[in-house]
């Protein structure tokens, strides 16, 4: 056990990528040392800090009341430490039957290592029969789109469901968005058993991916048409697009008394939303399904960790098409700063990219 030193990628500036580092201590005995193998960059709040829009580069959470204080940044530039979808190897220590070698899905940023501790810090250990690779979804993306399915349980079926996705089985289900996010829920819907899982995006790119794996892909009008035809509109829709046009539109699918389950970003405002229209006239719901917390009361029944390890059976079940279908780039870490450059000049398709450390 020694010293070592961790480079991190950042932001220096607004469009300006950046590699920094500092000086790790040796671990402690039950500690576990990870070399990191992936980290997944999440486009949706990543970019926000290469655009500069994030809110809290203008504002400040203030943690006690839960609300946003306007004109106070609660961080500034730079920016040394953003990702939250790693993987890695255990190179040193051993805890809670998690051997020197293991594969460790967790968040701790685009860094070349990091250091667990078991009894403070929440980490996955992966089957051996997942490509490492796919680790990258277990520690946020993944308990993201499977708390999104826990909402929709919570709204449909109550409290006390005690199998992920109960609600949506026999039912058909309309998912907005083939981001990450999005293709997870619709996946996780499948997995449920819905009769027809339809995701509605304005890419042909991302919609072929999404025909691949199974998926009804449709734009967002042909999606309502196919709701109020099909289905005298849908139950709920899981609105995943960083869009109010698209969350308008989510709410424009509802059949009345619909539920939106919202998984999306927002990193302005809405002004596309008009609550004097469809939410007004149907009496529609609007749910936040981020996941800082599971639905109320649901807390004794489900946790982060359950819903990882909901992340896990899904991978286990489906990765190589995940595999083959979401992820569109793995780029070298240290190509990363110029790839993150050329991804926001020239706007290729992608859904899932994935910085690689060997």
């Amino acid at each position: 056990m020694s010293h070592r030193h961790i480079r991190s990628l950042g932001f220096e500036a607004p469009g300006v990528p950046f590699f920094t580092g500092y000086d790790e201590g040796p671990p402690a005995p039950s500690d576990l040392r990870i070399d990191t193998l992936y980290s997944g960059f999440s486009a949706g709040t990543e970019l926000t800090f290469m655009k500069g829009t994030n809110p809290y580069l203008h504002s400040r959470w203030d943690e006690e009341r839960r609300i946003f204080i306007a004109g106070e940044a609660g961080m500034h530039y730079p920016v040394p430490f953003v990702g939250y979808m790693e993987v890695g190897r255990v190179s040193e220590g051993e805890a809670q039957g998690v051997p020197t070698g293991s594969v460790i899905a967790g968040a701790w940023g685009h860094k070349s290592g990091h250091t667990i501790d078991p009894g403070r810090d929440r980490f996955f250990a992966l089957p051996q029969a997942i490509d490492p690779i796919l680790g990258i979804y277990v520690g946020q993306m993944g308990p993201i789109a499977a708390n999104g399915i826990l909402y929709a349980d919570h709204e449909l079926v109550g409290r006390d469901c005690t199998r992920l996705g109960a609600s949506l089985a026999g039912r058909p289900v309309l998912v907005f968005g083939a981001g990450v996010v999005g293709f997870l829920t619709a996946l996780l819907a499948q997995a449920a058993g819905a009769s027809e899982v339809v995701i509605a995006d304005p890419s042909p790119f991302r919609r072929l991916r999404a025909e691949t794996l199974g998926l009804t892909a449709m734009t967002e009008d042909e999606a309502i048409g196919h709701a109020k035809a099909r289905w005298k509109g849908a139950d709920l829709v899981f609105q995943t697009r960083a869009s109010g046009e698209s969350l308008h539109n989510a709410m424009k699918a509802l059949r009345p008394h619909g539920t939106v389950i919202d998984l999306a970003f927002y990193q302005g405002g809405a002004d596309a939303v008009r609550l004097g229209e469809e939410f007004h006239h149907n009496w529609l719901s609007l749910r936040c399904a981020q996941i800082g917390r599971v639905p109320r009361g649901m807390e004794q029944l489900w946790d982060h960790e359950r819903l990882g390890r909901e992340t896990i059976a899904l991978l286990e079940s489906r990765g190589p098409e995940i595999r083959q279908q979401l992820i569109t780039h793995v780029v070298p870490i240290d190509e990363a700063p110029d790839f993150l450059r050329t991804l926001v000049a020239e706007r290729p398709d992608f859904i899932q990219i994935i910085f690689a450390y060997e």
